[in-house]
């Protein structure tokens, strides 16, 4: 499977130069107190557009509540979080909704496409829902493309298999040209073979442009990427 994506490049003429992304002290708790849960503490990250990040650490050391916030599906209790020069941080709800749709792609372990749509519906409904009311089928169209599904844009979930569901996907995540991309574990699910092809897709976005932070256990896909940020208690404790 081919690697480089074929979307055209999103304009980022009105982005500031780098970083894109900036986290000053972001931090997450749950609860006051002796029950406090403490998700990251004090993080602090500067991420470069067409960069790849790796996000690793042990179960519960803050990987996914750290992607969550940098994709927006989550909002600190404290510090900054800057994308593109735009405070994220201090939106409020539906603003940092329609910020999400905009900006950000966001790629899940476990796929999450509707099985009563096909593959190119699932691309055209993750469109419709980042506010295009219209014209939606040729940017499905070119996602699908893009990772090389163009042919089973007709098929439903259940007639592809993992691999071409998690690519599905990705299509939909980056149907929109997101600048930021954010994916949890997005091999998780996969073979090793298919695992690193999938992979290989998100390499080729950074390619165009897009910064791309995934969260991993593969030892093997954290060392390929541009840089590695090992967390532990809901702190960083490295960056290499």
């Amino acid at each position: 499977m081919a690697s480089t994506l074929a979307l055209p490049a999103p304009d980022r003429s009105q982005i500031p130069p780098d970083p894109l992304v900036q986290t000053r002290d972001l931090t997450r708790i749950w609860g006051r107190g002796d029950a406090a849960q403490i998700g990251v503490s004090r993080v602090n990250l500067d991420l470069h557009r067409g960069e790849v990040v790796a996000i690793v650490g042990p179960s519960g050391s803050g990987k996914s509540t750290l992607g969550a916030l940098l994709a927006g599906i989550d909002t600190p209790t404290s510090g900054s979080l800057v994308v593109a020069g735009r405070r994220i941080d201090a939106l409020k709800a539906d603003r940092l909704a329609a910020w999400r749709a905009e900006t950000v792609g966001i790629v899940f372990q476990d796929f999450h496409l509707l099985p009563t749509l096909t593959a190119q519906e699932n691309v055209e409904l993750a469109l419709e829902l980042g506010g295009v009311r219209r014209r939606r089928r040729r940017p499905a169209e070119a996602a699908l493309a893009a990772v090389g599904l163009l042919d089973k844009g007709n098929r439903l979930p259940s007639q592809l298999s993992g691999g071409e569901q998690q690519r599905v996907g990705i299509a939909r995540a980056i149907a929109r040209r997101p600048v930021l991309l954010v994916a949890d574990e997005p091999t998780g699910s996969l073979d090793q073979r298919t695992g690193h092809e999938v992979f290989d897709l998100l390499c080729g976005l950074a390619a165009g442009g897009t910064t791309v932070v995934f969260i991993t256990h593969d030892p093997a896909l954290a060392e390929a990427a541009d840089r590695i940020v090992t967390m532990i208690d809901g702190r960083v404790a490295g960056v290499q």
